[in-house]
């Protein structure tokens, strides 16, 4: 089985560097990430056009959106889904504004990720771990201020109304000490689509595929060998 790994906001393929090595005998393995697409549905649009025939979506935060938009929209050519560390739930008015008003005083030259931002994705343990915080602040750097901006600005429609149409296997992956996705989202995940399997991480944040690589790829491949 091919696994499609989407990274999620501000995210590149490298987020998954210390896991395919685990995953590769699950493989072959593509990495694509969400530098493309104005919205969820242009974004999956974009990733459909590349992919392979048919594959298992794995989807990190953003990404795990983005999956559930594949699984609906090329319900033949996915196979199952993963879904890491994200929601069904819809950005509030709040969140949009923040956003928006944070975007209006950024400056015109993108420099990353602001540090509180990157440690707020983290396992408090990791608030002083540099080279993490590096890694998180250079994928931001790679993909670009373009990107960051477009991604910002993005108002994410919740689809909890829909999980009921998902009907691939799927599994569902939540951090103990996340704090940007809590504990109740991966329930209404969970809930929500029929058969799915629910996974807890311990000692990792927001950032599963970095903090804890070892024990998500675990998790996903003995998940997967369920498949087979």
């Amino acid at each position: 089985m091919t696994l499609l790994l989407i990274p999620g906001f501000m995210a590149d393929a490298t987020l998954w560097d210390a896991m395919t090595d685990d995953l590769a005998p699950f493989g072959p393995l593509c990495a694509t990430d969400l530098s493309r697409g104005e919205d969820i549905e242009t974004m999956a649009a974009a990733i459909l056009g590349d992919a392979p025939d048919r594959f298992v979506a794995v989807g990190f935060s953003m990404g795990g959106y983005v999956a559930r938009e594949l699984a609906r929209i090329a319900p033949d050519r996915v196979t199952a889904l993963i879904l890491i560390a994200t929601s069904a739930r819809g950005d509030t008015e709040e969140l949009i504004r923040q956003r928006r008003s944070a975007l209006k005083a950024a400056p015109k030259s993108f420099k990353g990720l602001s540090r509180p931002a990157i440690v707020s994705s983290l396992h408090p343990d990791l608030a002083g771990d540099e080279a993490m915080i590096a890694r998180v602040r250079d994928m931001g750097l790679r993909l670009g201020g373009e990107v960051f901006h477009r991604q910002s600005a993005m108002a994410r429609a919740g689809d909890l109304d829909r999980l009921d149409k998902i009907a691939q296997p799927t599994l569902i992956v939540a951090a103990d000490a996340d704090r940007l996705r809590g504990a109740d989202e991966a329930e209404e995940l969970h809930r929500g689509i029929a058969g799915s399997t629910l996974v807890h991480v311990a000692r990792s944040g927001h950032m599963i595929p970095l903090e804890q690589p070892k024990t998500l790829a675990k998790a996903m491949t003995d998940w997967l060998a369920t498949l087979s």
